[in-house]
């Protein structure tokens, strides 16, 4: 009914304005008759239902023209026209030929023309209109998804939102009732509740996720006029809940006991507890405490997050020979809970802990860690002890204790221990070589009277050595002091000091001053450690010296004091008037050179000496093993007889040894010698007599006769070319006696071996031999 009331007010309403307004246009055409009609449409808008049930076509509305002509027909353009919209061309009646659906299309715009049958001309302007589909409630909410998910902590209070649900009804929402949507819980009510715009809680206030950690429920939604003849739309919420620290860790067990050795290390691991905690891991912070506080110092329960165990921990060494059992008990709770969530059984769990110490053979143990020892240097104290060292075997067997020095810093061996640990010096401790000597310290259980066990410790031992004043001061040299040769007296030259091998304390200080007062120079003091070498006349001679040593004493004021004798070299220059050097010869630095400076030379020198002497004898007794390499009867009989072959003498074919025999007979010149070689290769000739004495005579005089025919001779060929000594001396142990290619201060020859052949030779030995010099470096 309502349906066609809204129909019936479209249609009539359109054609009551039409008939005003056609009444108004023929008024004024009355009165106004030379005037001509304006031509308009007089609708602009049609409404239609959707879902219309009555027979096709339906009647939507009709358009209506001013214009008065029996030719004009009405024709409609548009998208959906003449195929949903069709017009009466006479009437302008214009029908629906489909039943309309308003969630599909709303409204439908066209054009509306009215043209002459006869020419098809336009008669009037087109004009658009709208034909709009009214709603009817034919739709139900459609939830956007079959399925939604929800999350809320447990135990939440009621009226605590969970998730939003939302269904869409596809009906017009501007018109009352069509598209509002309610919605119902019709699964798991008990539970959680639904409001008017989707939103989920809770209903109740116990939902505990140990209990049941997930819901499903069902959500209905339909509209608000009811039923319409279609089911209502469902969807599916599920709601996880989430978990708080709502509960207390409780012990899997009312006792634990363990077993530990008592050489188990502080802080190392006795035993784990373990505990049942239903929250959630990131909910579990349970905690451990030694009920009343017995062995708290001993233990120490410290707990694992990741699995919520707690691990006892030693926090002193454990001694079975002391303590041989522990019991105690233990409490786990979580401080984190929530106190309102507290229940009536209690928010603590406590278990009993018993720990059972196991003896083992434990190394000794040293009193303390360190010992500390005071010394004074350069004191050996071979007879007093310097301290005391201690260790124990903590065992029960008490087993005697031996020390053994193990590591030493500076490395030596410094001390010694007795059996029962007093420590005494090997040697007297330099300060100046290190202020502190450090030794590790072995002890080690004796198993029997000499036999050491492999259990050990170890201990630290610094021994501090105190300072005797047993080093003079030394002269810090100044950077080449130098002085005006016209320099006036007064004038400061340069400022020295001095440094001290022993301890540098604040009331150490040093004295300057000179070896003698005659000098050009004097000291002044600056009582800082530092002195002022100063011009004493002035006008130094640099003809006299040009560079001036200065004697300078140093003294500490130690307990005995200690003086140095330093020398500082002061260049004596030439200068302008303005006193700026002009000229300056470069002075050496005098430096004292200790004593082991000294020696450390003399060693070298020593050294070079030694190796040099080395070196000849090896030279020598090469050249006495080159000579043994032969006989010497066949040596001697190849010089004297030529009488056979042998030992290289390749030039007997070129000399005749018969000339120097009968050289030897008559002391007259003797016959010219002839190159042409004779009938046998080697002359006989008569040996020298038995008696040495004169064979050396002679060969002597022989020697000397040849010598001067050679010298005087101008006719003959000198003996020392190419033509007589071509061949001389080859693969001879005496090599060549010619001058030729050789030198008198190169020649390596070494004629001693003369010596070793007789009375014969000594005059040869005599003549070519020849003492060995040594050429010392230096």
């Amino acid at each position: 009914m309502k349906d066609l009331i809204l129909l019936f007010s479209l249609v009539l309403v359109p054609t009551l304005a039409y008939t005003e307004n056609l009444k108004t246009k023929l008024n004024f055409s009355n009165s106004t008759t030379h005037k001509r009609l304006k031509r308009d449409w007089i609708w602009n808008q049609m409404h239609i239902l959707e879902e219309m049930s009555s027979p096709l076509p339906h009647y939507v509305g009709k358009i209506i023209s001013s214009v008065r002509n029996k030719n004009a027909k009405y024709v409609l353009e548009g998208e959906y026209a003449n195929t949903i919209f069709k017009v009466d061309e006479v009437t302008g009646d214009v029908y629906a030929f489909e039943r309309l659906d308003r969630e599909k299309k709303s409204e439908y715009e066209l054009t509306a023309l009215i043209i002459d049958k006869i020419t098809n001309q336009r008669m009037e302007a087109p004009s658009r209109f709208i034909i709009k589909v009214h709603d009817i409630n034919d739709n139900v909410p459609i939830f956007v998804q079959k399925v939604f998910n929800g999350s809320v902590p447990e135990m939440s209070s009621i009226g605590t939102s969970v998730t939003k649900v939302t269904a869409v009804d596809a009906d017009d929402p501007t018109v009352t009732g069509h598209a509002t949507v309610i919605y119902q819980v019709i699964e798991g009510e008990n539970y959680f509740t639904v409001d008017e715009s989707g939103v989920i809680s809770t209903a109740t206030a116990n939902l505990d996720r140990e209990a049941q950690s997930t819901y499903k429920i069902v959500v209905k939604a339909k509209d608000s006029l009811g039923n319409t003849g279609r089911e209502a739309s469902t969807a599916t919420v599920f709601i996880t809940l989430l978990d708080i620290n709502d509960n207390f860790p409780t012990f899997k067990k009312e006792s634990f006991h363990f077993r530990v050795p008592e050489n188990t290390p502080i802080k190392g691991e006795v035993g784990r507890l373990e505990v049942v905690d239903i929250d959630e891991p990131q909910n579990r912070n349970t905690t451990y405490n030694l009920v009343r506080g017995y062995y708290r110092d001993t233990f120490k329960i410290i707990t694992i997050p990741s699995t919520n165990e707690g691990i006892i921990k030693p926090q002193k060494p454990l001694n079975y020979e002391e303590i041989k059992e522990y019991k105690f008990n233990v409490e786990a709770t979580d401080p984190t809970v929530i106190p309102r969530y507290y229940k009536p059984g209690g928010n603590k769990s406590i278990a009993t802990i018993t720990i059972e110490v196991l003896d083992v053979d434990e190394p000794p143990v040293f009193t303390q860690p360190l010992y500390i020892f005071k010394v004074e240097e350069n004191n050996p104290q071979k007879n007093n002890p310097i301290g005391t060292v201690s260790a124990r075997d903590p065992d029960a067997a008490n087993r005697a204790i031996r020390y053994i020095p193990r590591i030493s810093s500076p490395p030596g061996n410094y001390i010694k221990i007795s059996d029962k640990g007093v420590v005494f010096l090997n040697q007297a401790l330099d300060r100046e070589t290190s202020a502190w000597y450090n030794i590790t310290i072995r002890a080690v259980e004796l198993v029997d009277k000499n036999i050491l066990s492999d259990k050990e410790s170890q201990a630290l031992i610094h021994i501090q050595v105190t300072d005797v004043n047993d080093n003079a001061p030394e002269l810090t040299y100044p950077e080449e002091p130098r002085v005006c040769e016209n320099a006036e007296p007064g004038q400061v030259v340069t400022r020295i000091s001095a440094t001290d091998k022993d301890e540098m304390l604040p009331g150490v200080f040093f004295k300057y001053s000179l070896d003698t007062e005659d000098s050009n120079f004097t000291l002044s003091d600056n009582h800082d450690n530092t002195a002022n070498v100063t011009v004493k006349y002035g006008q130094f001679n640099r003809e006299l010296a040009k560079t001036h040593f200065l004697t300078v004493m140093i003294s500490d004021n130690g307990k005995p004091a200690l003086t140095s004798t330093n020398t500082l070299a002061i260049s004596i220059c030439k200068c302008n008037e303005r006193g700026e050097v002009t000229f300056c010869e470069a002075s050496a630095k005098m430096v004292g050179v200790s004593i082991q400076a000294l020696v450390a030379i003399f060693v070298c020198i020593l050294t070079i000496i030694v190796i040099t002497l080395l070196l000849f004898l090896r030279k020598r007794h090469k050249k006495d093993l080159n000579v043994l390499r032969n006989n010497v009867a066949e040596i001697h009989e190849q010089l004297v007889t030529y009488d056979e072959e042998g030992g290289g003498e390749m030039d007997t074919t070129s000399y005749d040894v018969s000339v120097l025999n009968s050289a030897r007979k008559n002391t007259m010149k003797p016959p010219r010698l002839t190159l042409e070689p004779a009938l046998s290769p080697y002359a006989q000739i008569q040996k020298p007599a038995e008696n040495g004495h004169s064979g050396t005579g002679e060969m002597e005089i022989m020697i000397e006769v040849k010598k001067d025919e050679a010298d005087n001779d101008g006719d003959l060929l000198p003996y020392d070319t190419l033509h007589i000594y071509g061949y001389e001396g080859a693969e001879s142990i005496a090599e060549s006696l010619s001058s030729l290619e050789s030198g008198s201060s190169d020649s390596d020859t070494d004629y001693d071996f003369l010596n070793d052949w007789g009375p014969r030779f000594k005059m040869l030995a005599e003549l070519y031999g020849s003492e060995p010099t040594i050429d010392f470096v230096y």
